[in-house]
């Protein structure tokens, strides 16, 4: 990926954004405070930020003013991966993220690291190491971490350390492959260096920095149904088993990607994350955006609605149970994965409305709920 540095790093945020006299008309609507969502979150003792890439912040300045208004915190969706960082055995790329983290720097932004140790993102020289045996795979995931935490030391203090390990039960909607062992998803990792994995890959993360914040990230547990039940329990057996062996590990991410078609009760959704927080593990939101059920188009207002009602409960219970971290993956309709991917995407000709700003930069009711769940406010 070639990334345009200068051009993304010398600008101030209005050249960033052309028309921006316009655009900040259209940001501030009078029925929402006159205030960035980290300015709002941040006077309640919160953060808010969100995912990033490096191409959108290079190429489309319109979502590169948007992230430096509205956002404290930034995560790059990719240039953190291990196959974007080491491609080839030995070969690290760091430019990609060099670049987004540079970017971050000019604008006073905090930047979340993700993910170290993943079972996707993986170069296809990884896969075929972690095959021939736990020595083997240790090393990879060892040399790994040494250059990694070492080039990104001074740049991210926070990383997911392992991201999605724990299996999906019967019931989901994300098939499941054969070969978990008890709660543990089935992956490289997994076969390679057994249920320890983990416990391994936070213990060599510590070794190599002894302040970073390391965090383990899942999805999957935030609904009312039966099998995001049974992930709680199985994310809370997984987290109790690495307190109780002293393994080094500071918090837990819940991505928080919400599904209309799924029932959510706030007060069971409160309770899981007060359970985290009684292992003393921060809880952060890392990926918060929301899936509508195939809506006929048009009727923006009551879609919208829907939308802002569930992300006010979800984020109101999290606050309640103590989270004090929210991003969103992404920050407009016009660039999210929920319109690229065909597997999630809605008809053509429609978007799923599922991040704060719609397509044309204009704040939805969804930010307008954001923006009152952070300041402790009922919906509006």
């Amino acid at each position: 990926m070639t990334l345009h540095r200068r051009g993304a790093l010398a600008l101030p945020l209005a050249a960033l954004a052309p028309g921006c006299a316009r655009a900040q008309s259209l940001f501030t609507p009078t029925s929402a405070p006159d205030r960035a969502l980290a300015e709002i979150a941040a006077s309640r003792g919160m953060t808010y930020g969100c995912a990033v890439t490096g191409r959108l912040i290079a190429e489309e300045p319109d979502f590169a003013a948007l992230v430096a208004q509205e956002a404290a915190v930034i995560v790059p969706e990719y240039e953190g991966k291990f196959a974007a960082l080491q491609p080839e055995e030995g070969r690290f790329d760091f430019a990609p993220l060099d670049a987004v983290t540079a970017w971050a720097q000019h604008f006073r932004k905090q930047v979340r690291g993700h993910a170290l140790i993943w079972h996707q993102d993986l170069p296809d020289w990884a896969r075929a190491a972690l095959a021939e045996g736990p020595r083997r795979a240790r090393g990879v995931m060892e040399a790994h971490m040494d250059r990694v935490l070492s080039a990104t030391r001074q740049r991210i203090r926070d990383w997911d350390v392992v991201n999605e390990p724990v299996a999906n039960p019967p019931g989901s909607d994300v098939p499941e492959p054969a070969g978990n062992a008890g709660d543990l998803r089935a992956t490289p990792w997994l076969r390679a260096l057994g249920p320890d994995y983990v416990a391994i890959a936070f213990g060599a993360a510590r070794e190599r920095d002894a302040t970073l914040r390391l965090t383990l990230n899942d999805y999957g547990v935030e609904a009312d149904t039966p099998w995001a039940e049974e992930k709680r329990r199985r994310l809370l057996r997984l987290l109790r088993g690495l307190r109780g062996r002293n393994v080094p590990i500071d918090a837990v991410g819940i991505q928080g990607h919400l599904q209309l078609r799924e029932p959510f009760r706030p007060d069971v959704f409160r309770e899981f994350v007060r359970q985290i927080r009684a292992l003393d593990l921060a809880v952060l939101v890392t990926e918060l955006d929301v899936r509508e059920t195939r809506p006929p188009q048009g009727d923006f207002v009551a879609r919208d609605g829907a939308v802002a009602a569930r992300v006010h409960a979800f984020l109101s219970s999290a606050f309640e149970g103590g989270a004090r971290t929210v991003l969103t993956w992404g920050i407009s309709d016009r660039w999210s994965w929920l319109h690229r991917d065909q597997a999630v995407a809605l008809a053509p000709g429609d978007v799923h409305r599922g991040l704060p700003y719609d397509w044309e930069l204009n704040r939805k009711q969804m930010w307008r709920a954001m923006a009152r769940a952070f300041l402790g406010q009922p919906p509006g």
